[in-house]
């Protein structure tokens, strides 16, 4: 699937906090021929700096970076992306601390990227339903809203397993995002979906499976309830706005105005109708009912077809490629096909 030599230009990115007992398990089990293993210590108050720094004397793949206060694993990961790219990485994998994540499957990751196909792999732990059966009902139940917010307010609609953070991207595209603008902690895979939308990038998975064992979650499950709805539904009217009225106006922009326009005015007109026969206690007319009940009906139609268009606007076509190339062209002053066979190369 993916020979030696291109796994030698993976790096491996490990955010790590709390987690002296799992990390060194997950270190070692880094495929040998990866290049190289950047363990983020997020300001850990355990012993994990401590085996970060014996692993790093046996293994001169590793490179650990500390930071001084804890910022969150997005944090962690966007420091082990901006190492990984200065390292030349071509392929950067972010694997989570805690050994729930096999790494025997990053060959599985980095392959599409390699092939092209692909900008941003992530595991998809859904695929054997017998294994599901096995995760926690909480996590099975938690993963499922979440998901679906998360293919609203990322419009990566064919994505099964999207708060899955067992993740590979192409070094070209992670030197894209808005660094900056990543979520410090737990919503950072679902805004990475989002941020990589809004720069066209082809988002695909690939099955896995997960261990569980006795880690222990530092994400707070109350805190994702009250705060992850409010951040999807931000994400959701930024993208909005940027794919279908900044950067484009069409038949779909057409139809999610009027939909709502005829949707608000029949939930308002209904509301208004039904409150004053209510008053009055003298039932409302049938033309009054069809007068709410029609753009209602239809400005719902307009929505779905909006819906319709955004699963269809899903990227198809891997955008690092065209990056690649563009800067073999410039560097090296090569024609456009020079420059592919040197990408290919």
């Amino acid at each position: 699937m993916t020979d030696l030599d291109q796994l030698a230009e993976v790096a491996v990115v490990i955010p790590c906090y709390r987690c002296a007992v799992f990390v060194g398990d997950v270190v070692r089990g880094v495929p040998a021929s990866v290049g190289s293993i950047i363990c983020v210590n997020d300001a850990s108050d355990d012993e994990t700096g401590r085996v970060l720094d014996q692993l790093a004397q046996t293994d001169p793949r590793i490179r650990v970076l500390t930071h001084e206060r804890n910022q969150g694993v997005g944090a962690a990961t966007v420091t082990g992306y901006r190492s990984a790219i200065e390292l030349g990485a071509r392929v950067i994998i972010k694997i989570d601390s805690d050994g729930q994540m096999n790494p025997a499957f990053i060959p599985a990751l980095v392959a599409p990227i390699l092939s092209g196909e692909a900008d941003y792999v992530k595991g998809n732990r859904f695929f054997d339903i017998d294994r599901v059966l096995k995760m926690p009902a909480i996590r099975l139940i938690g993963n499922a809203g979440l998901s679906f917010l998360t293919k609203l307010s990322s419009g990566y609609w064919g994505v099964s397993d999207p708060t899955n953070g067992y993740t590979a991207i192409a070094a070209e595209v992670a030197d894209l995002l808005p660094a900056n603008k990543l979520h410090k902690r737990y919503f950072f895979e679902s805004d990475m979906l989002f941020r990589l939308n809004c720069l066209g990038a082809v988002v695909v998975e690939q099955p896995m499976e997960t261990r569980y064992g006795n880690e222990v979650s530092h994400l707070s499950v109350t805190n994702a309830l009250l705060t992850f709805p409010l951040l999807h539904a931000r994400n959701f009217f930024k993208r909005v706005v940027y794919n279908y009225f900044v950067r484009d106006f069409d038949a779909a922009s057409l139809s999610l105005l009027i939909g709502l326009a005829l949707a608000a005015f029949g939930v308002t007109f209904g509301a208004s109708a039904w409150m004053q026969s209510h008053a009055t206690d003298v039932p409302a007319t049938a033309g009054t009912v069809m007068l709410s009940a029609t753009p209602l009906l239809i400005g719902i139609q307009l929505l779905l077809s909006f819906l319709q268009h955004d699963v269809a606007r899903t990227p198809r076509i891997a955008i690092h490629p065209k990056i690649m190339r563009r800067r073999v062209l410039v560097s090296e002053d090569l024609t456009p096909a020079e420059a592919t066979n040197a990408v290919k190369n």
